[in-house]
């Protein structure tokens, strides 16, 4: 079982940036963030297997970078130009193996860190 930890979220202005941190227990394969907005559903944000492979929601993309640091067992979501439409409860997910950007994929979720975006 591997636990996940964020930090990070806040209250933001508009074009702002913000960085998330996630820290893992033990050793995953791929590591995702996603988010959700009050009354919708939870999206995927941003995904990292191995080493540096990355896949981006198009809402995200040339925004946001997702890093890992294997040796550390921690990721980070570096957040810029943060919009309105950003706001919502970041989560980071884990798994043990090669995952989509498809929650269902995913073992391990931590708790979740609000991000909120004022206009």
């Amino acid at each position: 079982q591997v636990q996940l930890a964020e930090s990070g979220g806040g209250l933001v202005q508009a074009g702002g940036s913000l960085r998330l941190s996630c820290a893992a227990s033990g050793r995953t394969f791929t590591t995702a963030w996603f988010r959700q907005a009050p009354g919708k559903e939870r999206e995927f944000v941003a995904l990292i297997r191995g080493v540096a492979s990355t896949y981006y929601a198009d809402s995200v993309k040339g925004r946001f970078t997702i890093s890992r640091d294997n040796a550390k067992n921690t990721m980070s979501l570096q957040m810029n130009s943060l919009k309105p439409d950003d706001t919502a409860v970041y989560y980071c997910a884990a798994a043990p193996s090669y995952s989509r950007p498809n929650a269902r994929d995913y073992n391990y979720w931590g708790q979740g860190t609000r991000v909120t975006v004022s206009s």
